[in-house]
């Protein structure tokens, strides 16, 4: 049976450290800085509960560090162990865990929340490793919880996380700016769900490009000065408004001849 150290308490470490359980990995121990924390997830996982690294066991076959990006690398350094020592961010380079003899990384690209149960087998997973042997390694721990596993090195792997802030955290912002909007008029924002969702599932079946809609591509000049009317009042979404306008414009309309 594999073993594995859980660093983190979080919703990444969370959700890796239940998933691995359901698939018959067995987890030695969690470490957090705060032992409360620890003490929920070990009883919902297993293994030993600390918040000191030297109470770690050694000899775990795999340690997962799932803690904010800024901090992986100190923590790394608190490690002395000979298991595989990988962390879980997608824009983090792979060397920030390389004081280790065996590192790597195993980023879930997806967006997780520990209260919520995860289905975890659709959801791609880049890994990438020191050497060949821990690669295979990785992806057996990988595709126990996942179909979609690939090799991603780090330029790679901090492309597609800039493309899933567009994608996701941006595209949310957006949801959100269209909430308030409607708010201010008195309306619902159940009125856009079902755009929303065939906003979605065009994208997932189609090129995005190709089923991009609205007044900008139909060069529609009248409607567009009517929405910057309405936006008057909201300057900051004037702004994005016109920001992303102009960019689909760019992608999308093409120069004259001369």
């Amino acid at each position: 049976m594999k073993t594995a150290v859980i660093i983190g308490s979080g919703n990444v470490a969370t959700c890796f450290a239940k998933a691995f359980v359901n698939k018959g990995v067995s987890i030695a121990a969690v470490y957090s800085r705060n032992l409360n924390h620890a003490q929920l997830l070990a009883d919902a996982v297993g293994g030993v509960a600390t918040n000191k690294f030297n109470k770690l066991p050694t000899g775990a076959d795999l340690y997962l560090i799932a803690v904010s990006d800024n901090a992986i690398e100190s923590v790394s350094k608190h490690l002395k162990v000979t298991g595989l020592v990988v962390h879980t961010s997608g824009c983090t380079a792979m060397d920030a865990v390389k004081n280790n003899k065996r590192y790597g990384v195993f980023y879930g690209l997806q967006t997780f929340n520990k209260n919520t149960l995860t289905d975890l087998s659709h959801v791609p997973f880049l890994i990438e490793a020191s050497n060949d042997k821990d690669g295979k390694l990785l992806r057996q721990f990988a595709s126990n919880i996942s179909t979609n596993v690939q090799l991603a090195n780090t330029k790679q792997r901090q492309a597609l996380h800039v493309a899933a802030v567009f994608a996701n955290n941006f595209s949310n912002h957006l949801f959100a700016i269209a909430k308030q909007l409607l708010e201010q008029h008195q309306l619902s924002f159940d009125l856009l769900k079902p755009i929303i969702l065939q906003t979605a599932q065009n994208a997932v079946t189609h090129n995005p490009v190709d089923v991009q809609t609205g007044p900008v591509v139909r060069n529609d000049t009248d409607t567009i000065a009517t929405h910057l009317e309405v936006l008057q009042k909201y300057p900051e979404y004037r702004q994005i408004y016109e920001l992303l306008s102009q960019s689909i414009r760019e992608l999308h309309v093409k120069p004259k001849i001369k």
